[in-house]
């Protein structure tokens, strides 16, 4: 199956966790559940994008939050293929708008951790508190994320990249 998480000459594994779009829904609605009850209350939704522009979207409406921002970074080039270490990429995000804040950084996945905790370290150096959110935590996660909507050790194809690029 060719999808935009496989690169060229790479197939999915057999085992894998499938996320469509109306469980994403209810997902995001859960873990915005789970922020309320715990107590805290954000005042800006940091996305790590690219993964977790859509959950960062659905928890920011969820939560009732207007102020998003984003993170950009890359990571992962393919099915368990990564680059050596994160890399935070253009357009950089405004920390100076996250002073006196807390933040709720959200991704898709913690899976080796490396990008959740990147982010979140960047932001916590910005904010009075940071927290994270993602709608899968993976068992060997150095970050163990604040909110986890399920946790597995399966490959995971979200809805926005189960089917390749749009091209001409």
């Amino acid at each position: 199956m060719t999808t935009a998480e496989a690169a060229p000459g790479q197939d999915l594994p057999d085992e894998r966790e499938i996320l469509g779009w109306d469980q994403f829904g209810e997902a995001s609605r859960d873990l915005a559940r789970d922020v309320v009850a715990s107590g805290f209350e954000p005042d800006v939704v940091v996305a790590v994008a690219r993964g977790g522009l859509l959950p960062a979207g659905a928890l920011s409406y969820a939560l009732g939050l207007k102020a998003c921002g984003t993170l950009n970074v890359e990571f992962y080039t393919g099915i368990d293929a990564r680059l050596p270490d994160p890399v935070v990429l253009p357009p950089l995000l405004d920390t100076a708008a996250l002073v006196g804040r807390r933040a709720l950084v959200v991704d898709d996945v913690a899976d080796t951790g490396e990008t959740l905790a990147l982010v979140q370290r960047l932001v916590a150096e910005h904010c009075d508190e940071a927290r994270t959110a993602v709608l899968y935590a993976k068992p060997h996660s150095i970050v163990a994320p604040d909110y986890v909507w399920r946790r597995t050790d399966r490959w995971i194809t979200f809805p926005w990249s189960a089917q390749p690029p749009v091209t001409a």
